[in-house]
């Protein structure tokens, strides 16, 4: 709980409205990682140096990206 009220009070500071959204992505991301399990920093690399894979293929699904997928793939 104080990790939100404190995500609260620094979106206040973000400069403007994209920057403050953008943080909450991050905070939420993080946030699943931390209910899944997964740690957030192998878990980011995971994902930047595999979302280019879906570039160009429409078919494939970023929800596969997701924290709780990778721990699947890990296990």
């Amino acid at each position: 709980m104080r990790g939100l009220a404190l995500g609260r009070k620094n979106y206040l500071f973000c400069g403007n409205h994209d920057a403050a959204e953008d943080a909450a992505v991050i905070y939420s991301l993080l946030g699943c990682c931390k209910a899944a399990d997964v740690n957030f920093r192998d878990w980011m690399v995971y994902v930047l140096s595999h979302i280019h894979d879906y570039d160009e293929d429409y078919t494939m699904d970023l929800a596969e990206l997701l924290p709780l997928n990778h721990l699947r793939k890990t296990s």
